[in-house]
């Protein structure tokens, strides 16, 4: 008897990562994604997995908490980071992707799955019958939304994510720019924009003058506090940029020899090095604010802006009160969600998420056992975050040490990563072992 397709809606990072376990598993699936048919506010790609807020995936060092979770994804199978590492452009030792690229391989790898179908239309309400994996993200259209709300019978909780503005490279002035990487770890990847304490401090008076652009009347932003506009985090003291995103340490100006009061620092967005964005610099200023307030950056005098900051809804459950440890729903197991719909906040927090969805899914499909990886893992550690029972509030959660399980025996702090590393992995090939269905 053939079985009957799952059904993923969502063509995001972690509905591509779902489809690519399902078509692991030797099952058939049905990939919904609503572009081209309707965008949300913040894409404007055809292809599947756009990349929004950054081109950057973080740290590959695996003495971080974003490398371990790297780690962890290679080791089951991530097909986003096999796109991505054929995608790479430089970044010091962070993981960085052309957008475009990427978006585009992702689709002809996802278009390719064995028994994996596409079907471009916008899902208004979730399917009464079959295994269904909601990972339609942070942008979830509000006829949708209202299902799940229907579904859930609870509110859908929203914060509000802001996006970074992206400039030409030509238009940089290198006479005052300089490349480099913090304490020359990576070589030139970076462009720096030093600041002097009067230049910094005339920013932020302007930044914090700036108009910004209105929200609706209904709408109260609630900012995740891993990607607050700039212009937010200024609001927070006269030297919360300068100890923050425009951090000076590890680099030094080549004109004067010293380390500046402040420092942008710009990442390269694709492979031709035309596009850099300004990072940590997210914001919600009115476009006109944008060029003005930017433009007062050293360097950045005749910036050309390739895109502008914007600030978009982030809608996710209360995932807590709502799934299980498979991230099934509760009160309707045929349901899983994945990605940042379930309140993992990061790109491959998201990606990591649709692989676990992915399993869970085929795994009740052949009537096999719920698998769920021990919080000793990054990824188990995550998922048990979003799924451990809890009242009261609830906060989207980045990849972090402190989300592990701690070791069974002390350790010296020196010595405490490489031990929670080490054990991470060694559970994750365990797990892998049972994970073919």
């Amino acid at each position: 008897m053939k079985a009957e397709p799952i059904t993923i809606i969502g063509g995001g990072l972690a509905g591509c990562e779902a489809a690519g376990r399902i078509a692991a598993a030797g099952l058939p699936c049905r990939l919904l994604e609503m572009k081209p048919l309707r965008f949300s506010p913040a894409h404007q790609s055809e292809n599947l997995a756009e990349l929004v807020c950054s081109n950057s995936f973080k740290s590959e060092s695996l003495t971080s908490a974003h490398g371990l979770l790297k780690a962890e994804m290679k080791l089951l199978g991530s097909l986003v980071l096999r796109m991505a590492e054929e995608t790479r452009v430089p970044a010091g030792q962070a993981l960085a992707v052309d957008r475009e690229r990427f978006a585009e391989r992702m689709t002809r790898a996802v278009e390719n799955l064995p028994g994996v179908e596409i079907i471009r239309g916008e899902a208004t309400a979730i399917p009464g019958s079959g295994r269904v994996i909601i990972a339609t993200g942070p942008l979830t259209s509000e006829a949708l939304a209202q299902s799940i709300r229907q579904l859930t019978h609870t509110e859908a909780l929203s914060f509000y994510d802001a996006i970074a503005p992206i400039v030409t490279a030509e238009s940089v002035d290198f006479t005052i720019a300089f490349r480099a990487s913090r304490y020359e770890q990576g070589g030139d990847d970076y462009i720096n924009c030093p600041l002097t304490r009067e230049e910094y401090d005339r920013f932020c008076r302007e930044l914090l003058a700036g108009r910004r652009a209105p929200l609706r009347e209904f709408e109260t932003p609630q900012f995740f506090e891993g990607c607050l506009p700039i212009e937010v985090m200024a609001e927070r003291g006269p030297e919360t940029l300068a100890f923050g995103p425009m951090k000076p340490v590890g680099l030094i100006d080549p004109r004067t020899g010293r380390r500046p009061y402040a420092i942008v620092q710009l990442r390269q967005d694709d492979l031709a090095a035309t596009l850099y964005n300004l990072v940590g610099f997210q914001t919600r200023l009115a476009y006109p604010e944008q060029e003005r307030i930017f433009r007062l950056i050293p360097g950045l005098e005749q910036a050309e802006f390739a895109r502008l900051g914007s600030i978009h809804r982030n809608t996710f459950i209360h995932s807590p009160s709502l799934l299980n440890p498979d991230l099934s729903l509760r009160s309707d197991p045929r349901i899983f969600f994945a990605g940042q719909i379930t309140g993992v906040e990061g790109y491959l927090e998201s990606a990591a998420a649709g692989i676990m969805a992915g399993i869970a899914a085929a795994r009740q499909a052949k009537n096999l056992p719920p698998l769920v990886l021990p919080a000793a893992t990054m990824i188990g550690a995550l998922i048990r975050y979003v799924t451990n029972p809890r009242s009261g509030p609830f906060q989207p959660m980045n990849s972090n040490f402190g989300i592990l399980d701690p070791l069974s025996e002390p350790a010296p702090k020196s010595q405490r990563k490489t031990k929670l590393i080490e054990r991470a992995l060694n559970e994750l090939q365990s797990f892998k072992l049972m994970v073919p269905a």
